[in-house]
Parts: structure tokens; sequence; C-alpha cells
């Protein structure tokens, strides 16, 4: 399976479109990973905890965007997109929602 951003992929034709494929993940929020995040915020620096999260949820959005290619027939998935987000429970915390969106795609 080929997973690109591009449009085209060099040296193939497509020769079918298979439709557009989505995956989404969505994780919780932390108290320990907010608190230390905070303290980030007041001292300056990376949040290590929130970066390696955002990572495997990259990840885990790439291998569901594969996936459900897969069981469209696609030999390729092109024009792949990867969006972040958050969604606000109430006041005390929020869920961190990752997208990935791609064309899937049959090759010649």
């Amino acid at each position: 399976m080929i997973l690109t951003t591009t449009d085209v992929i060099q040296g193939t034709t497509v020769e079918a479109y298979l439709g557009i494929v989505t995956a989404e993940v969505v994780y919780g929020s932390n108290a320990l990973r907010d608190f230390f995040a905070g303290l980030r915020d007041v001292i300056g620096g990376r949040t290590g905890s929130y970066e390696r999260v955002f990572e495997r949820g990259q990840r885990d959005a790439i291998q569901e965007l594969e996936r459900r290619a897969l069981k469209l027939g696609a030999d390729a998935v092109i024009g792949i997109e990867i969006d972040t987000g958050t969604i606000n429970i109430d006041q005390s915390g929020a869920l961190l929602l990752i997208t990935a969106t791609g064309t899937a795609v049959k090759l010649r």
C-alpha cells in the first residue's frame, strides 16, 4: 500500500478512484499530563508528553486510513491530509482529535 500526501504517484497511473477514506482518533485528556503542560506554559519550553500523544495519534490515524482503504480494494491512498483539534467536554477537560483523510485509488 502506497500512502502519500501528493495527488500523483510517479511512474504509475490511477486506474480507478475508489472514494474518500477517513480515519479519526480521539484521546482523552490526562490530569497529570495537563499539570505538567501547564507548568511548561509558565516556564516555557516544549510539552513532550503532548507531542508524543499527537505523534502516536497521527500514526494510529494513518494505520486506520490504510486499513479502511484496503477494505475498498485500494493499492494506494493519495492526497492524505492530517488535521488535529480538540473537543471541549466541559471546564475540566477536552478530547484530542486527530483526523486523516485521503483518496483511495486502484493503480494500473
